[in-house]
């Protein structure tokens, strides 16, 4: 939706917001364990999400959790996955394949000269003697080169000389004092596949190789879609890159003097020593890394897929480094981790696909949230995904939902994957989901709509990582890791505060870069740009352009360093939404429909603002652009909530909660006002509550569960009633129309559970605030459904249900499946299986913690509240 009258847009867009179009649904990362599946289960599951409003699934082969599991890729697993693509298919979900089992890509089909390699290097001391040295290596070993350079480990040489080998031997002369000995050993990583499935076992492949990429291929993915067809496939996948030290492949000599111009093996020994000149030749040997990771894996993959006629999407980040731009060379890009204030991996995938104007990127989302397994709420996932959209994210990959068995099969709680969530039906929150699914589909729906506003470019300095990738320095292979070690983080926290966003642009990129659109370019501290990229900054100036050089930069033809940053974007450019207070909890993402970027009388503009903390927060939100009107919507029902004409737009927002600012210069709706405060009336006494498994008894409000019983995981049912007197048949003592809501209270902020972020488990996101209800509540009245609360505003409006007189009130709270994990021992005696099967290729995450800051039930006393609609 990018083109046609403002008027049509404006209607379109109404339209579509309160019924997104189904292709913007979130998706599943679907783990298939073993591969040990059933028809009769991949048919409820499937059914399962369908009903939830899930959108499709991405299948994932992982690491067995049963003494008997078939192998991945015979005749049982390609016909069960040949029935799932099926059944997606006549339930209207998308259906992707991930194009190995576990990660990184690779098997059995990947032999010595296929696999992952890495240069290492051993030094030694030697004295002045002449050696005559034979050449002993492991096997898959080879040397590379030998050199010979003065001095010990405490002064190291300043240059060497490369040694002939012959006959494998050294042949080392007679030297005036102390020397070092240096070997440049190509060696396998020895890297295997983490969590493969049963006969996935193998060497990681070589990411740096096209033939060892085919041979993925030809053995790997042919089979997948010999026996699923393209038609049933959305994409085919490629998960993130964790090719450990992988810095090495047998063509890389000659590659390297192809493209660079100069032979590499007189001055490899500068990767690990330092002279005048090292730095250049570390910039280049990186960088013919990275274009060989393009050219031989990325190009590989997307050529495959395309003549299969499917579409190849890519986690393009990590190791080998992968640059922003080597996004391109893929159909579809994908990121991870959420931060919208920080340089995220998602980011990274993000500005690639603005840049090079792919409508969807998606991110891999929830990833360690809320560990361990089971303890995250509706409301940590609606929280994590509030930082997704913020950083650029308009669809939305669930890591993930587990295949398990059920019913009758099922032992404990099941099979669960060894981190992440698990975002399956066995969560007593459940019927949360299909309202959570329904907003986070409206929301992707609506940022896909016209085109991103980001007015800034952030400069990634790839000749300043390069010179410390590798752990011969003390770096990783990563470029998103080194960028993050290396620019100033409080760039992106000032940008993003200060109302504006951004896009990370790399050297590749430059070419897309339209002023008028990104009229800031800020360079980091950057010491080295490449010549074309400093010729690019004076043409960029030239045409209308601001560069805003940070503290510690080289000016490189700039005005000056900037000292304060604030100040220097505010004097070069407005913030495109102001918030007055500044509150750095509240974020913007803004698309535009129609118009040009300076806001002219066509263009409707669509801001999607977030509260990310567990504060409420009282606001004017000031657009750039100038428009006569702007209208509120809400995300969760997708209607409008007020107008105004003011430029300057009065806001609440509740913790974690959001609302979207259309502004345009077509008509709006009815007007109408914020509702004031009213009359509130406790609900606090003559309550039961019945268990799922117990009889109904007397309780007294707040009331938590842990106080009753241990290790319940369900739901209990609350009954009381509602009196409302005869002589206010309305609500109001006027006879006034009223609203009469039911209010379970605030969000309290606090840290649920430990923080901790040591061990496998990474960022586990959590929201920092203690619910009024632990975790859901439908609240039924007079025999019908009112509504499930699950995040704030925690009400739920009754007015059209209440009567007058006595009203019977049902509250169904549901917990999570915290409280039954910690007394599982299911899970167990499936990992020892696996274990004694298949060795050990998971290690469970977290179990232990599964009580941290747990509280079920109805905590608070609730309320009604009567006030004018």
């Amino acid at each position: 939706m990018s083109s046609g009258k403002p008027s049509d847009q404006l209607t379109a867009l109404r339209s579509g917001f309160a019924e997104p179009s189904p292709d913007s649904r979130v998706m599943m990362r679907w783990w298939w364990f073993g591969p040990d599946v059933t028809r009769a289960e991949l048919d409820r599951e499937l059914q399962v999400m369908a009903e939830a409003g899930i959108g499709g699934v991405e299948v994932s082969y992982v690491y067995p959790l049963s003494a008997d599991s078939p192998e991945l890729l015979g005749p049982e697993f390609l016909d069960h996955l040949r029935y799932a693509a099926e059944r997606a298919r006549d339930l209207g979900l998308r259906f992707d394949l991930t194009l190995g089992s576990g990660w990184s890509f690779g098997g059995p089909h990947i032999d010595a000269d296929h696999a992952a390699k890495q240069l290492d290097w051993e030094r030694r001391e030697i004295t002045g003697e002449p050696v005559d040295l034979p050449i002993r290596t492991w096997p898959g070993d080879r040397l590379v080169a030998a050199y010979l350079g003065g001095g010990s480990a405490q002064e190291p040489p300043t240059d060497c000389v490369r040694l002939e080998i012959a006959d494998d031997r050294l042949q080392i002369p007679r030297g005036s004092g102390p020397r070092q000995l240096l070997l440049a050993i190509e060696r396998p990583t020895g890297q295997v596949v983490k969590r493969a499935a049963a006969g996935a076992d193998g060497p990681v492949l070589d990411h740096y190789s096209a033939s060892a990429a085919r041979a993925h291929l030809d053995t790997f993915a042919e089979p997948l879609l010999a026996a699923v067809p393209a038609e049933l496939i959305g994409s085919v996948f490629c998960d993130s890159l964790e090719v450990y030290g992988a810095n090495w492949t047998p063509d890389l000599v000659d590659e390297f003097e192809r493209r660079r111009g100069y032979p590499l093996l007189p001055r490899l020994y500068e990767l690990i020593i330092n002279t005048d000149a090292s730095d250049q030749l570390r910039i280049d040997y990186y960088r013919t890394l990275t274009e060989l990771y393009e050219e031989n894996f990325v190009t590989v993959f997307q050529r495959w897929a395309a003549d299969h006629g499917v579409r190849f999407r890519i986690q393009g980040y990590g190791a080998p480094p992968a640059k922003i731009s080597s996004y391109r060379f893929a159909d579809l890009y994908e990121g991870e981790g959420w931060g919208w204030q920080t340089i995220t991996q998602t980011r990274w995938a993000s500005s690639a696909a603005h840049l090079d104007g792919l409508p969807v990127v998606s991110a891999e989302s929830w990833t360690w949230v809320h560990s361990p397994t089971f303890r995250a709420t509706p409301l940590d996932l609606l929280g994590e995904a509030h930082e997704l959209l913020l950083d650029g994210v308009n669809q939305f990959i669930g890591h993930g939902w587990p295949y398990s068995p059920s019913g009758t099969e099922r032992d404990g709680l099941g099979w669960f994957f060894y981190a992440a969530g698990a975002l399956d039906d066995r969560n007593p929150w459940w019927p949360a989901m299909p309202g959570l699914m329904r907003y986070l589909q409206r929301l992707s729906w609506l940022q896909r709509q016209g085109t991103p506003v980001a007015d800034i470019a952030l400069y990634v300095p790839s000749d300043d990582l390069y010179p410390h990738l590798g752990r011969e320095v003390g770096g990783s292979l990563d470029l998103w890791r080194e960028t993050n070690r290396t620019v100033d983080p409080t760039i992106v926290a000032t940008i993003r505060a200060g109302g504006w966003d951004y896009d990370l642009v790399d050297d590749d990129a430059l070419e897309l870069i339209d002023p008028t659109t990104r009229p800031v370019f800020i360079l980091p501290a950057v010491d080295r740009l490449p010549e074309r990229t400093r010729q690019w900054l004076a043409d960029y100036q030239a045409d209308g352009g601001i560069v805003l050089a940070v503290e510690g930069s080289s000016t490189v033809g700039t005005p000056g360093a900037v000292t304060d940053l604030d100040a220097a974007i505010r004097g070069a450019l407005a913030p495109d939404l102001s918030i007055t207070p500044v509150c750095g909890e509240v974020g913007m993402v803004h698309r535009r429909l129609a118009g040009d970027v300076d806001g002219d009388a066509g263009a409707v503009d669509a801001y999607l603002l977030i509260n990310t903390g567990p504060h409420r927060r009282e606001f004017s939100a000031t657009p750039r652009t100038s428009h006569a009107g702007h209208e509120l919507w809400d995300p969760m029902t997708g209607q409008p909530v007020g107008t105004f004409s003011d430029s300057s737009i009065p806001i609440v927002l509740e913790p974690y909660q959001s609302v979207v600012i259309v502004s345009h210069d077509g008509a709006n709706p009815t007007s109408s006002t914020v509702p004031g405060a009213g009359e509130e009336m406790p609900l606090g006494s003559d309550w039961t509550v019945q268990y799922d498994d117990q009889e109904p008894r007397t309780v007294t409000l707040p009331h938590r569960w842990e106080d009753d019983r241990d290790g319940y995981s369900g739901s209990a049912v609350y009954r009381g009633t509602i009196e409302l007197s005869s002589d206010q048949p309305d609500g109001t003592p006027s006879g006034d129309p009223a609203q009469l809501i039911m209010d379970f209270g605030e969000l309290q902020p606090a840290q649920l559970g430990s923080d901790d972020r040591d061990g496998i488990r990474g960022r586990s996101y959590r929201v920092k605030g203690a619910a009024p209800i632990r975790e859901v509540a439908e609240v039924i009245i007079n025999g019908r459904t009112a509504g499930v609360v699950w995040a704030p505003p925690y009400q739920v409006d009754l007015s059209d249900l209440l009567v007058t007189g006595s009203n019977a009130v049902q509250i169904r709270v549901s917990n999570t499946a915290a409280n039954a994990l910690s007394q599982d021992t299911a899970i167990d005696r499936a990992v020892q299986v696996s274990r004694g099967q298949y060795g050990q290729r998971f290690v469970m995450q977290d179990l232990d913690r599964a009580l941290d800051g747990v509280s079920s039930g109805l905590l608070t006393v609730p309320k009604i509240i009567r006030r004018r609609r």
